[in-house]
């Protein structure tokens, strides 16, 4: 460990330490000020004016199918291990271990494969998967039609969203019905994680990636490489953040009921779906625990040469 790096951990920690009661002093003024807002009769008609939701196109189906419960925790999964490794891949100085792709049938190039961080070629392994799962998402979000219920058709959705955000920050929940019509904010949301952050994810990961072309000057200078990474790691910000605000107004606005829709395909209200939820947060963990060398060897040596 390099004496930078010892001096940094110190740094990084009095960092947080006053980042998480200045986080909570900030979301405390941030309830506050909605409550006191709601107050204003001016705010409270723009509410009733805009309650949150926007009825779908006429067609649109309801409920959750299983394809959609698979891909859900599928694309969960695979994005908590590709925030995992992707911040090993940042901050790990001296990783546990190294990959060197197998230059060999029909995946032979001309030049030498590059030697690459383990962490780095589980990143890029989880990446494709995801890829994968997100087409079939997409495949099957537009043949069922239950693309409707996540692609804003209204402008109303604007004014609703707003009044979604407000009524959610003042603690006062807005009246919701998911299994019918997610509430605008959720819509956007929702909308923002699948057309806009996952492409921007896939396209500067893309262009970050050592299967870039190093030899197409022209096509680096319209795409620089500092383009990409200045991107690519907000979009990972947005991700946890979308995580972490999702999983706890899931929690929070009828835990029982919203875990039913998602894992258990019901409109009902009992524990299935949070068993089935318990399941796959063991398996998550489990995920994360084993996502490393020591597990993955012999994984890694079907298609490369795993070297410390």
């Amino acid at each position: 460990m390099t004496t930078s790096t010892r001096q940094g951990a110190p740094s990084r920690r009095k960092v947080l330490g006053w980042a998480i009661p200045a986080s909570l002093v900030a979301v405390v003024a941030l309830v506050l000020l909605a409550r006191w807002l709601r107050t204003l009769a001016g705010v409270e008609a723009f509410v009733d004016a805009y309650p949150g939701t926007v009825p779908p196109p006429p067609g649109t189906p309801e409920g959750f199918p299983a394809w959609l419960s698979w891909q859900h925790f599928l694309n969960a999964f695979f994005l908590l291990l590709i925030v995992r490794t992707g911040w090993r891949v940042r901050t790990v100085q001296r990783p546990e271990a190294h990959w060197t792709r197998n230059n060999t049938g029909r995946f032979r190039t001309k030049r030498a494969p590059k030697r690459i961080s383990f962490d780095l070629w589980l990143h890029l392994s989880l990446d494709a998967l995801w890829v994968l799962n997100g087409i079939v998402f997409i495949v099957l979000l537009f043949a069922t039609g239950h693309w409707a219920r996540i692609v804003p058709t209204s402008w109303e959705v604007v004014p609703n969203s707003l009044s979604v955000l407000l009524q959610y920050v003042s603690l006062d929940w807005p009246a919701e019905d998911g299994w019918v019509v997610y509430n605008s904010l959720q819509l956007l949301a929702y909308f923002a994680m699948v057309f806009i952050a996952a492409p921007l994810a896939i396209l500067t990961g893309l262009r970050m990636s050592p299967a870039w072309p190093v030899d197409a000057p022209r096509l680096n200078r319209v795409y620089p490489i500092g383009l990409a990474r200045a991107v690519h790691l907000p979009v990972m910000l947005f991700f946890v953040g979308f995580v972490i605000a999702h999983v706890g107004l899931v929690l929070a606005t009828g835990a029982l009921r919203n875990l039913n829709h998602m894992y258990a395909g019901s409109d009902e209200v009992n524990w299935i779906g949070a068993a089935v939820f318990a399941g796959s947060v063991v398996v998550m963990v489990a995920g994360w625990i084993f996502a490393r060398p020591v597990y993955l060897r012999g994984l890694a040596q079907l298609t490369g040469k795993v070297t410390r």
